[in-house]
């Protein structure tokens, strides 16, 4: 996650009266610290070089002793100005940290910020570090969750974060996906080379004389060669409740009296009894498709056809292919097939 420019980010610095920004990280405080105390102790150590070559040196060390106090003291006494008036300092502007009165974001005043600067600098090199560590350790364990140590309890302060939050920019919405069913495309008969689809003559105005009944009509035959055979390990056995079971080898049509369409190439033809008259003419279909796989279809049957799958039965949608699997059953109408794929 990265930070945006100041200009797009919303503002986060303190509002008078008012708290509402997070307590400051540990990590972030001590770096802050650190960078304070190497500011203020590089300017005291110049001031005492200066005392030092101005006055120790050319024979005044009181006077240049003093002076490197008092040095040290205004070190201390701006430092203090700065956090109380404005709850800043060197280390806390550089991280995005600033100290504020603990419940509010006022700053915490001169006379606060004096105690809280007094007490750092006794736990620093006084206590060699030690007194900063037990400072920590009391922000640490501070059961208000601000992470105010002792010093923060004494001065009413809280040390805060200030850095703007960053905005994270919306994804885009993914745009919908076009879903093409292959299967259903592979079931579609292409059609034959320099054939045209047959239009439909318009219905005669005056009804015409009855035709004089003749013979039915034959059945019609699977014309030309049989389709190919599936891929070698793609062997589907399938069997019907009435006893007929065989391996599927092409297009297979199931009903009362099942009949391919004009130009559709039907390898088996299952005619079943139906005692209920739930079984259509022309049921379903399945067939072998050029993946391997055995694919059913509902050919907008009056009682539609069920796939039960590991005891779950689920309607096949007329016109949808449906991909079964080894131990799968089929109803249709009041007939079943099962279906078992051989290695």
């Amino acid at each position: 996650m990265a930070h945006a420019s100041t200009g797009t980010l919303p503002d986060r610095r303190p509002e008078a009266g008012r708290q509402v920004l997070p307590a400051a990280e540990l990590d972030r405080r001590f770096y802050a610290f650190v960078l304070d105390r190497l500011v203020g102790w590089g300017l005291a150590a110049a001031g005492t070089w200066a005392a030092y070559r101005l006055l120790i040196e050319p024979g005044h060390p009181a006077a240049g002793v003093a002076l490197a106090v008092a040095l040290v003291l205004l070190i201390g006494l701006g430092s203090a100005l700065l956090l109380g008036l404005g709850g800043t300092s060197p280390g806390k502007a550089a991280l995005g940290l600033r100290v504020v009165q603990a419940g509010t974001a006022e700053p915490v005043g001169v006379g606060p910020a004096l105690l809280r600067t007094f007490v750092l600098g006794l736990a620093a090199l006084p206590t060699l570090g030690l007194g900063v560590a037990t400072l920590a350790w009391t922000a640490v364990m501070d059961r208000t969750g601000q992470r105010r140590g002792w010093h923060d309890h004494l001065a009413g302060s809280a040390v805060v974060d200030v850095r703007p939050v960053p905005v994270e920019e919306a994804a885009p919405e993914p745009a919908p996906r076009t879903i093409v069913n292959l299967t259903a495309m592979r079931l579609v008969p292409p059609p034959a080379p320099g054939t045209t689809t047959p239009v439909r003559p318009p219905a005669p105005l005056a009804p015409a004389a009855a035709p004089r009944p003749g013979p039915p009509p034959a059945a019609p035959r699977p014309v030309g060669p049989p389709p190919a055979a599936p891929p070698a390990g793609a062997r589907w056995r399938v069997a019907f409740d009435s006893g007929e079971a065989f391996l599927v080898e092409g297009l297979a049509l199931v009903g009362r009296g099942p009949e391919p369409r004009p130009g559709e190439q039907a390898r088996h033809l299952v005619p079943l009894r139906s005692s209920d008259m739930s079984l259509s003419k022309t049921h379903a279909q399945f067939q072998v498709v050029p993946d391997g796989a055995l694919v059913v279809m509902d050919r907008g049957s009056t009682n539609g056809s069920v796939l039960v799958r590991r005891g779950v039965p689920r309607d096949l949608g007329p016109g949808r292919p449906t991909t079964l699997l080894d131990g799968d059953l089929v109803r249709f109408g009041d007939r079943s097939m099962s279906v078992t794929r051989e290695a």
